[in-house]
């Protein structure tokens, strides 16, 4: 009877040693499996901007910005030399040609006596350096009798706008910019965005460097790591 108690004691006693065991390998795969968690939820190191210079994916999209603004530049240039970019008055001779060899192309039939006319003038002077694809121009009324009728033009100021040599859209005196004469140049942007004579503004310089440092930012998330910035960052030239 003795000898069946302690077999069955260290039966017990081998079971529970062997629980205990079990449970403490439980409670380290559990630790092992939460310090796994914390170290892929972990804050990404930090490196200084100077580490990325030698980056081959960030270098070969800075090439690609360059290699586009210069495109750009080459293209503005072109379009500068036709007189995009600014408001320029034209003959009736040469009216006919540059509507039918632009894409694009605003023109506002006025008379040089009218002050609204006058008016109108400075703020198509101003989207003209905004949207620098679309051409500005305007043409005398009374100096282009042919065009003033064939186009149907009664009241002055009028704005007819063209795509590829064909009348899209029109305004007509100052109704469609409010019926009055203190209307800002964002009145007639958005009155002449309806159309498809407006594209896209070019983005300025600041913008440029808004995006170089996009793809900084892009090419450092893609490293697991995060950009270490000093006191002077914001007004330092990355090349």
């Amino acid at each position: 009877m003795e000898h069946m108690d302690v077999d069955k004691y260290k039966s017990r006693m081998h079971s529970l040693a062997y629980g205990q065991a079990m449970a403490a390998a439980a409670r380290d795969y559990q630790k092992e499996m939460l310090a796994a968690g914390q170290a892929s939820t972990a804050a990404p190191r930090e490196v200084d901007i100077d580490d990325l210079l030698d980056d081959p994916e960030l270098e070969r999209l800075h090439a690609e910005r360059l290699a586009s603004l210069q495109r750009e530049a080459e293209k503005r240039a072109v379009l500068q030399h036709k007189g995009h970019g600014e408001l320029q008055e034209v003959a009736e001779a040469d009216f006919l040609e540059l509507v039918t060899s632009t894409p694009r192309v605003v023109c506002h039939f006025f008379h040089r006596d009218f002050e609204r006319c006058k008016l109108l003038d400075q703020h198509l002077a101003a989207l003209a350096r905004k949207y620098f694809d679309t051409r500005f121009v305007k043409l005398s009324a009374p100096d282009a009798p042919f065009f003033t009728v064939k186009l149907g033009i009664k009241v002055l100021p009028a704005v007819l706008l063209f795509r590829d040599g064909v009348a899209i859209d029109r305004t007509v005196g100052f109704a469609d910019f409010g019926a009055r004469d203190d209307f800002s140049a964002a009145v007639v942007e958005r009155r002449l965005s309806r159309s498809s004579v407006l594209t896209a503004a070019r983005k300025t310089d600041d913008s440029d460097e808004d995006g170089e440092a996009e793809q900084v930012r892009l090419a450092v998330r893609r490293s697991g790591a995060t950009l270490r910035q000093g006191p002077d960052d914001e007004d330092s030239d990355f090349d």
